[in-house]
């Protein structure tokens, strides 16, 4: 039987500004990417959202992006790799220590916007990234998006004994060098809820997608993503579980065969 993870980005409220419908979509999801703080999130959310994420049985992963709380951490910033080391260090850091006070385990890093964009087109970001998150912990993955750059990111964590889990989304367009259509530009995000669905299940099934000029591209993907500050979110996690159930694909965590199947 086919599976697939399911993940979703979630703990991105703030204080008494709520962001998402994340007690409703857990738990339809494998894996949850906990903000850290810095471009969403803070100290009382970690917690609450981890221990929603526990209660649900969906593994915990940290969601790191840059201190750009008014830009949602979508915007660019020029930091050295050594800033970028010690942004992981602290923000993943922050919720691995969360994760251990409510008797939970940290299984990813999944890095938040810029950064995640920057981790993909930057040399060097994903090695020091992969070294941040083995000083902490080397059994953690690190979730980068799907693609022919893989192997080459690959490499770079390797060198300090992380591995890397190939994530696509179905609702982003993409550039026919496998890269995402920036958001600022037209029909970058898919709102269409049954398209969407339907490039879940056509991801989780044949692991490919069409680009922007109709090429196909091979993304074999572990994981799929549903972005938790879409007011959709929650409609389309549901569409998704439905229609890949439908498609006898289990929705279980990566990499975890030994997980309850969640479908």
């Amino acid at each position: 039987m086919k599976s697939i993870d399911l993940n979703c980005d979630l703990g991105e409220s703030y204080g008494a500004w709520r962001m998402g419908a994340d007690e409703k979509t857990i738990p339809l999801i494998s894996s949850a990417n906990v903000a850290c703080g810095w471009h969403a999130g803070d100290p009382l959310v970690m917690e609450k959202t981890i221990r929603l994420v526990m209660k649900a049985g969906v593994a915990i992963g940290a969601h790191p992006g840059f201190p750009d709380r008014m830009g949602f951490g979508r915007r660019q910033m020029e930091c050295s790799l050594q800033e970028i080391r010690s942004y992981i260090v602290y923000q993943v850091g922050a919720l691995k220590a969360f994760c251990l006070v409510a008797g939970g385990r940290l299984r990813h890093v999944k890095p938040h916007g810029a950064l995640y964009n920057m981790a993909v087109q930057r040399d060097g970001v994903t090695g020091v990234i992969a070294e941040a998150m083995a000083g902490l912990d080397p059994s953690l993955s690190l979730v980068l998006l799907a693609g022919q750059h893989l192997k080459k990111k690959r490499a770079e964590a390797a060198e300090h004994g992380i591995r890397i889990v190939a994530e696509a989304f179905p609702d982003r367009a993409y550039m026919p060098d496998g890269k995402l259509v920036p958001r600022r530009e037209a029909g970058a995000v898919i709102t269409d809820t049954r398209q969407v669905t339907e490039r879940a299940v056509r991801l989780a099934i044949e692991g490919t997608l069409a680009a922007t000029d109709g090429s196909p591209l091979e993304l074999i993907p572990q994981t799929l993503c549903i972005h938790g500050d879409s007011p959709l979110a929650f409609s389309q996690a549901a569409e998704i579980r439905n229609f890949l159930r439908e498609a006898n694909v289990a929705v279980r965590p990566f990499g975890d065969g030994s997980s309850k199947e969640k479908a």
